[in-house]
C-alpha cells in the first residue's frame, strides 16, 4: 500500500515539474529540460529530481540556474500541486546522465 502511494507521488511530481519546466524553457530556443525520474523519501519530505538535458553540453549551466532558482520552483511547484499534496517535498535536482552513458556504450561497441 506504502509503496503505491509514494509512486503515485513521484508520478505527480514528475508530470507537473516537467510541465513546468516545458514552460519555462519555451523561450529557451534549442534547449529541452525533462524530468526522467523522480524519488520521494518515505516520509515525503525530500524528493530527488533527476533531469535529462538537452544539448548535455548546457547541463551544467542549466543545472546550476535551476539549483539558484530551487525556492522559486518549488513555490511555483507547490501553487499547481496544492490541493493533491498536503507538504510539498524540499526538491534536489540532479542531472541523468543514462542518455550519455548509452550513446558512449553504443560508439564502443561500433568500433
Amino acid at each position: 500500500m506504502e509503496e503505491t502511494r509514494l509512486s503515485k507521488i513521484e508520478r505527480l511530481i514528475q508530470k507537473e515539474l516537467s510541465e513546468l519546466f516545458r514552460k519555462q524553457t519555451a523561450q529557451m530556443r534549442g534547449t529541452l529540460v525533462s524530468v526522467s525520474s523522480v524519488r520521494v523519501s518515505p516520509d515525503l519530505s525530500n524528493a530527488r529530481v533527476y533531469l535529462s538535458i538537452f544539448p548535455s553540453e548546457k547541463g551544467k549551466e542549466i543545472l546550476e540556474s535551476i539549483e539558484k532558482n530551487k525556492k522559486t520552483v518549488r513555490f511555483d511547484f507547490g501553487q499547481i500541486v496544492r490541493n493533491q499534496l498536503r507538504r510539498i517535498p524540499e526538491l534536489d535536482f540532479f542531472i541523468d546522465d543514462s542518455l550519455d552513458y548509452v550513446e558512449k556504450i553504443d560508439k564502443l561497441l561500433q568500433k
